[in-house]
């Protein structure tokens, strides 16, 4: 899993500087619709990053984690990606892509729940 801690502090990073600058200097070339996108794909991908970085200090203890891992990275990359590029593009068919990001994004909570319930459940089995 040591994937997904490298992929945690990427996504931080990436996020923590884009709301930065979305914060103190896009809006010197950017009109306010972009900086919003912005301030959107950011608020997102940082709460992604946590739940990324909580996945990897629970996943060797719970396997199946890694598939909410991979997904929720994919829907980082998908929702907030695409509001980067809108952004700073302006290309409004980057747009379609948003919705499957948002999508990949409760799935990975999905799978992270319910691969913690399981494990809760097995571990209460055994302790029986």
């Amino acid at each position: 899993m040591r994937w997904v801690f490298l992929a945690a502090g990427a996504t931080g990073v990436t996020a923590v500087g884009l709301g930065a600058g979305a914060a103190h200097g896009f809006s010197s070339f950017l009109p306010p619709e972009s900086v919003a996108w912005i301030r959107t794909g950011v608020d997102y991908q940082i709460w992604h990053a946590l739940l990324l970085a909580a996945i990897a200090a629970a996943g060797r203890s719970m396997a199946g984690l890694r598939w909410a891992a991979l997904t929720v990275l994919l829907g980082v990359v998908l929702f907030s990606g695409s509001l980067y590029v809108l952004a700073f593009t302006g290309w409004k068919g980057i747009a379609s892509v948003t919705p499957f990001g948002g999508v990949l994004l409760i799935a990975g909570w999905l799978l992270f729940a319910w691969t913690g319930y399981r494990a809760a459940v097995a571990r209460n089995t055994e302790a029986a």
